[in-house]
């Protein structure tokens, strides 16, 4: 008798589902892109361009590289919902591909004027407010039921990882070769992502998907998706409110390297590092950390507060370097819990929507917190800053945890009524 065969080895996600490769490689490579532009851009107005108000005009330019995700989510939503979703996500891609081009060709006649770089940090960001929900939209498309939340862990590392490189390498080229390398750089990037897209397949589209034995289910405005979630919707707001001090630590780590430590770009580079890194690992061991989403979710808001208090405390860059690494993972974690539940929660038809409106929310307080951020940063110590943080994200915490019991009953009625359209339940009209 012969031995039975073993059973053959799984191949990763990536290689089972090589279009999802190409795509998830395109949008690392966008995210990296931008994220090399907007740490580069804010790092070179501290230390060489800015002048008596480098925390207002890095807040200001922050405050417009994130308007477009929130400006443009109902358009957003519309492209993608009524557009084969490789076409969009190719066309967002060879759009900023093309802006980074010129501005590249501009900075080589001469320095890169301030308001150019305002310019194209709102550009590459609009385009990139398309790519990231639109590929969110399109995980059903490219690989198996089964692979979903995988994929939606690999997805949402790309952030991680973008942050790790594009943080990193951002600053350093600004000390090495100013800012017009970094654009430069960033137009390679998008072209070479656009072509990856181009050649990907999108086995399962969606239109194949949806049932055509009965009438096609009522189109409902953002409004009215949100309105019948009214967990989500809570939640959302709990880290809309969150943003407020968490994503101003991109304002606040290049002034702390600047006005305490006194240090270079290589050290605000060693600081997004640690932060992308903590989030990259957050995002894959997120999924294994027992509790319900909300539970954990209030928890990892807690630790961040302290996280991002502790170099207030203490003036150190070790300090600083764990304080990054551990809010890192504090986002990571959330990420993947919560947006693998939202994939499963929200009807089919809404996703498009949904996602979109997701991510317009969730950005709506960056830019609030980068204006206000940066301009306290001309009037109070960087430390001063840091501690805020810390002591914003508390109640917010809070918060999220009193919705707990809440959030039992909301995910109870979202299982029984998965695909129906929802309205808002009696009681709940706030």
């Amino acid at each position: 008798m012969s031995a039975a065969p073993a059973p053959a080895r799984r191949l990763p996600l990536v290689l089972r589902n090589p279009s999802f490769g190409r795509v998830w490689a395109g949008q690392l490579l966008t995210q990296a892109a931008g994220r090399m532009f907007q740490v580069g851009a804010v790092w070179w107005l501290v230390g060489y361009a800015g002048g008596r108000h480098r925390g207002l005009d890095s807040g200001l330019f922050l405050m417009v590289s994130t308007l477009p995700a929130v400006a443009l989510a109902p358009v957003v939503a519309r492209v993608v919902e009524r557009h084969a979703h490789r076409t969009v996500l190719a066309a967002a891609a060879a759009v900023a591909g093309v802006v980074a081009a010129a501005a590249a060709v501009v900075a080589h006649a001469g320095t890169l004027p301030v308001a150019a770089a305002y310019a194209v940090g709102l550009a590459l960001a609009g385009c990139q407010a398309v790519f990231d929900p639109c590929l969110t939209t399109s995980v059903p498309e490219l690989v198996e039921d089964a692979d979903i939340e995988a994929a939606t862990g690999f997805e949402l590392s790309t952030q991680s990882v973008a942050g790790l490189c594009g943080g990193l390498l951002g600053p350093l080229v600004v000390d090495a070769g100013s800012l017009d390398a970094v654009v430069a750089a960033c137009a390679a990037a998008y072209l070479l992502a656009a072509l990856l897209v181009v050649s990907a397949r999108f086995p399962r589209p969606a239109s194949m998907a949806t049932p055509s034995d009965g009438p096609a289910p009522e189109r409902r405005t953002l409004r009215r998706i949100l309105a019948g979630l009214p967990f989500i919707r809570r939640v959302l707001v709990c880290f809309a409110a969150a943003n407020i001090f968490t994503t101003a630590v991109y304002v606040v780590m290049p002034l702390y390297t600047w006005q305490v430590l006194h240090a270079s770009g290589s050290t605000v580079a060693s600081l997004e590092a640690a932060l992308g890194a903590g989030t990259l690992v957050g995002s894959f061991t997120g999924g294994r950390l027992p509790g319900r989403p909300v539970a954990v979710g209030s928890a990892c808001l807690t630790v961040m507060a302290a996280a991002l208090a502790l170099p207030g405390l203490f003036a150190q860059h070790a300090a600083a370097l764990g304080s990054m690494a551990v809010a890192g993972w504090c986002v990571g974690v959330i990420g993947v819990r919560f947006v693998a539940l939202f994939q499963r929660l929200v009807p089919a038809d809404d996703k498009p929507g949904f996602f979109a409106v997701m991510q317009a929310l969730l950005g709506a307080t960056f830019p609030v917190s980068s204006l206000v951020f940066g301009a306290l940063g001309d009037q109070l110590t960087a430390r001063t800053l840091c501690l805020a943080q810390g002591v914003g994200l508390v109640p917010v915490a809070l918060a999220l945890w009193w919705l707990g019991d809440r959030g039992d009953r909301g995910d109870a009625a979202a299982r029984r009524t998965p695909t129906a359209p929802a309205a808002v339940p009696a009681g709940d009209a706030s």
